[in-house]
């Protein structure tokens, strides 16, 4: 590339789009590595579960499933890691499929201060016995928030209160999540797939993990202790609960409503520029390498 090319190329898409192979194949032209933007394949022990790539990756099975790891954390690793590549390679690539931690990448985040320990249980708790008071309160603490969160949003009704009690608030943190502001020349490619391919490739990536042994890799994490942070991997309960045909059909259903709630993330990124990604990854590698020369 050039130098007035970007230096860093992110590769977002809905899960199940091919993010992983089309990174490699575009880390590859570029003579650099990848960088990983998922909340859950930085802990080791599932790597079928959350789809570790086969290729090493920087920030894949960095911390024990008995770690918690906070979205400041990752994002003071990932700036060092794509520092690093810049300065060696003369570019990084990032592939993420967690939103929130792309931008961390990306972007230096006004992260918020850590909660005191057993605060997010006990405003989980104070919401569960009243959502309405909840609602209240947070109105009363933080107004702005309360304005932009509804009253059944129990998520985030938690959270604006969990911010609020350390002298911070949800707004400016979402407002700061579409900041165009990025730390290095970046661009940002959102991988389009049309949703009747998503759904085979989602179905057909499920079948894969559970031939591959995901059901045993899950039964022997669940002997150790495992973080809060990492029991939330998208799977790990229906494989622990339920029989192994059925835990499979509710894998497909909730993965199915992630890649719908990504796909609508994507859209919403500053200058994000969408690829066809119903092709091969070599395909879909050059294509970003064009988009990317021409900048």
């Amino acid at each position: 590339m050039t130098g007035s090319s970007p230096e860093v190329i992110a590769i977002f898409g809905p899960t199940a789009s091919g993010k992983s192979a089309v990174a490699e194949a575009l880390a590859t032209r570029l003579e650099t590595e990848v960088v990983s933007a998922d909340a859950f394949q930085v802990y080791r022990g599932l790597p079928i579960l959350t789809n570790q790539p086969e290729r090493p990756t920087r920030l894949v099975g960095i911390r024990s499933l008995d770690e918690k790891m906070s979205l400041a954390e990752y994002a003071s690793l990932a700036h060092a890691t794509i520092d690093e590549l810049v300065e060696l390679n003369g570019a990084a690539v990032i592939a993420g499929g967690t939103g929130l931690y792309l931008r961390a990448a990306l972007t230096d985040l006004d992260v918020p201060p850590a909660p005191e320990d057993g605060a997010r249980e006990r405003w989980q708790a104070f919401y569960d016995g009243d959502p309405g008071a909840a609602h209240v309160r947070l109105a009363a603490v933080d107004p702005v928030a309360a304005a932009m969160v509804h009253q059944n949003d129990r998520r985030r009704v938690v959270r604006a209160l969990e911010l609020a009690e350390v002298g911070a608030s949800l707004v400016p943190r979402m407002d700061r999540l579409w900041s165009k502001e990025m730390r290095r020349p970046t661009l940002v490619v959102g991988l389009d797939t049309t949703r009747e391919a998503l759904e085979r490739r989602i179905r057909a990536r499920t079948r894969q993990m559970f031939v591959r042994g995901v059901v045993n890799e899950v039964h022997k994490a669940r002997t150790r202790p495992i973080s809060r942070t990492a029991e939330k991997t998208l799977g790990l309960q229906e494989l622990v609960d339920l029989p192994p045909q059925e835990a499979l059909e509710r894998i497909v259903a909730r993965t199915r409503r992630y890649a719908a709630y990504q796909r609508k993330w994507m859209r919403r990124i500053p200058g994000v520029v969408m690829i066809d990604a119903d092709r091969s990854p070599d395909q879909v590698a050059d294509a970003i390498l064009d988009v990317a020369r021409a900048r």
